[in-house]
């Protein structure tokens, strides 16, 4: 018999779902262009569901549901929060870019949308190989179809045919990787797994270099999930072919679901392979800071210069989660171990609220017809709207790291997490990720210089709807107030992730 605590644990997924189901049946009788009557009711659950996220984890509670298959605890339940909110950001600040490009022809928009935050929730919450998976291919899904919506755009439907090859390659490595694991351990429970492997040698029965090739596996799927170098090539190429509006769903609130389960994987289940893990994420986060960087000084295009910045804030984020290794490592400080993953944290969910004030700026420049996605397109845009040209500044100094924004902070502390740790190493890996943090401020600084220099090249009006306009100035006042008083929000993520720990 299922326990009771097993449907506390999973209502908001169960709710989510049925909405989603109940919407795309509502959306049949719904005719107007904008597809008022589902929108609304979209924001409304979305709104609901993060109300009730945000309730179980103020609450601090860990629930265990389905046999231990999932867990509702208050990491859990913040970084599912936090991604409901950046869905209907997404969803706000792309409504009128989709209906002017006939994305809005049936409604699939918002119920694949949802489907999207199910999978996030499902990856997040997942406590077994098996249903961390079953959320991926359904995050992973529903974006393959987000990304083909505009039916007639042949660059979108290649955008969406590299997405689905690489993605699949990805999923089967992961999935290749965890079978691996499975083997060398007898268990798909990710406790199970830490008990298997902190057991020793007796335990695994001799399979201990095949759960080492099955690590390998497991980190290669997750950097292809996060977009870090040398797994990065789908991500340029898709945030340029998808529609904007569907390159910020992709871009910002999935961020979020594949912290969690590296999180879930790496850190709850297979900590005791630290000293391996460690080193292939010091690679990747290394190379990613490298040639997201570099690679992003040659872009014209806007969408192409996140992307590789997106690489490039990816690497700085595995920092967080090198240090906490580090610190974890033998002597299992959960102290400092909760300090560095939540700085990573931190770090993850400031640059998707970043994220989304970018892109907001660039969907409601854009118009029908014409792609605001050049950064020339954005020169003299402080002559034609201050405000835009304000948040998207903004949204810019804080990529780049200037104080006091919040992306300075969420810099700050991954690099003091780095230098708590012991060794020579990881100075050395702090001192390079300022000099590469000082080579990325060329890039954001000169959209800055172009739309306050530059004489404007786009005399059309500004047309936006007041839900937009006010969601966008909402979105750059939080980027500017928590930069200027981090520590709610510093202090929100080093609780919640310390709950994994006690």
């Amino acid at each position: 018999m299922i326990d009771k605590l097993s449907w506390v644990a999973a209502y908001p997924e169960i709710l989510l779902l049925t909405m989603a189901c109940v919407i795309a049946l509502v959306d049949l009788a719904v005719k107007t262009p904008l597809r008022g009557a589902t929108y609304g009711l979209t924001l409304l659950t979305l709104a609901v569901v993060a109300l009730l996220q945000g309730t179980a984890a103020a609450s601090g509670n860990t629930i265990d549901g389905f046999g231990g298959m999932i867990v509702s605890d208050p990491m859990g339940n913040w970084l599912k929060c936090f991604a409901t909110i950046a869905v209907m950001v997404t969803l706000v600040y792309g409504r009128a870019y989709s209906a002017q490009r006939d994305m809005l022809r049936g409604g699939e928009l918002f119920t694949l949308a949802m489907f999207a935050l199910l999978g996030m929730f499902v990856m997040i919450s997942g406590h077994n190989f098996l249903v961390i998976y079953l959320g991926l291919e359904l995050l992973t899904l529903s974006s393959y179809a987000l990304v083909a919506l505009r039916r007639d755009d042949v660059q979108a439907t290649e955008a969406a045919m590299k997405y689905f090859v690489l993605g699949a390659l990805a999923s089967g490595f992961l999935l290749y990787g965890l079978s691996m694991v499975y083997g060398a351990t007898g268990s798909l429970d990710v406790a199970e797994v830490l008990k298997a492997i902190a057991g020793g040698g007796a335990t695994l029965k001799g399979s201990a270099q095949v759960l080492t090739l099955g690590l390998v596996f497991v980190v290669a799927g997750l950097a292809f999930k996060l977009g870090v170098v040398p797994f990065h090539m789908w991500v340029p190429d898709v945030y340029h072919g998808a529609p904007t509006a569907v390159t910020l769903m992709i871009g910002g609130a999935p961020k979020l679901a594949a912290f969690a389960i590296v999180i879930r994987l790496l850190v709850e289940g297979l900590q005791p392979l630290a000293v391996d893990w460690q080193q292939m994420l010091a690679v990747l986060a290394v190379m990613s800071l490298l040639v997201g960087n570099l690679a992003a000084i040659a872009q014209s295009n806007l969408k192409r210069m996140l992307a590789f910045s997106t690489i490039a804030q990816m690497g700085f984020m595995l920092l967080g989660l090198l240090a906490g290794v580090v610190q974890g490592g033998n002597g299992l400080d959960s102290g400092n171990m909760a300090n560095a993953y939540g700085s990573s944290m931190f770090y993850v969910v400031t640059y998707v609220l970043t994220t989304l004030g970018t892109f907001g700026v660039i969907l409601l420049l854009s118009r029908s017809g014409f792609e605001s996605e050049n950064v020339s397109d954005l020169a003299g845009l402080n002559q034609r709207s201050p405000l835009y040209a304000g948040v998207m500044a903004i949204c810019m100094f804080s990529l780049a790291g200037v104080p006091p924004l919040v992306g300075f902070y969420a810099k700050l502390s991954v690099l003091q997490a780095l230098l708590a740790s012991s060794g020579a190493f990881y100075v050395g890996l702090a001192v390079f990720a300022v000099v590469m943090s000082l080579v990325g401020a060329f890039y954001y600084l000169r959209v800055v210089k172009i739309m306050y220099f530059d004489a404007p090249t786009q005399t059309a009006a500004i047309e936006a709807g007041i839900d937009a306009r006010s969601v966008l100035s909402l979105n750059g006042a939080l980027v500017l107030v928590l930069g200027i008083v981090p520590g709610g929000l510093m202090t929100l993520c080093a609780q919640a992730v310390a709950q994994l720990f006690a």
